[in-house]
């Protein structure tokens, strides 16, 4: 009968086969994690969710200083743009305001020569050599006022008729000239640096 009581029962596992497997799962239990503990690589955000919050914090001020950054340097490109184009019209205003200030100051000595050569005309005793002579100096005066700053005098009197630089009034028969030449200047014209100012006015010639 005492073998009867310990044998198993269907359905139930036997005692001695159940304390081993305890015994591993205690050991199981017991084992280390090889990965606990470890550092997280150099740069990586922490695993979690308060790092993560604190990185991404991080990186949001270091983006928003580099944006406040770039913000002030266009504003202050715009500004030096702006003032350098306030610059430049204001001297390109004087430049058009003054550009004649040079020949003005050479053209005021020749109307200083005429008024005195008016005023010495007015006198009882005046003399007609020395008006002659003195009107001659100042016209010179003028003509190299006129030169030094790009004038040039078109008198084309005998030269072939060119309609660019000439204005012909009429045609004059004139055996003794070419036809289509210039065979009287009635007003004299002026370019300045290469450009023409005023065509002369003339008298073109024809076959008698």
């Amino acid at each position: 009968m005492a073998v009867e009581e310990e044998m198993v029962q269907p359905g139930e596992a036997p005692a001695t086969q159940a304390e081993p497997v305890a015994e591993a799962d205690t050991e199981a239990q017991g084992e280390p994690n090889p990965f606990e503990g470890a550092s997280a690589p150099a740069g990586s955000a922490s695993p979690t969710p308060g790092g993560t919050g604190r990185d991404l914090t991080a990186l949001l001020e270091d983006a928003r200083a580099k944006a406040d950054d770039h913000w002030d340097q266009l504003l202050r490109s715009r500004a030096e743009m702006e003032n350098l184009r306030r610059r430049h019209a204001s001297e390109l205003e004087k430049a058009h305001k003054y550009a004649l200030d040079s020949f003005v100051k050479d053209l005021v000595g020749v109307r200083d020569s005429l008024e005195l050569a008016l005023e010495a005309a007015s006198a009882e005793s005046a003399d007609l050599a020395k008006l002659r002579e003195g009107t001659d100096l100042t016209l010179k005066q003028l003509a190299d006022v006129m030169t030094r700053f790009g004038v040039e005098r078109l008198d084309p009197l005998g030269e072939p008729f060119n309609p660019e630089y000439h204005q012909a009034i009429t045609i004059q028969p004139r055996p003794d000239l070419a036809p289509n030449s210039v065979a009287t200047v009635i007003q004299k014209g002026y370019m300045l640096n290469g450009r023409l100012v005023r065509p002369a006015m003339v008298i073109v010639s024809s076959a008698g």
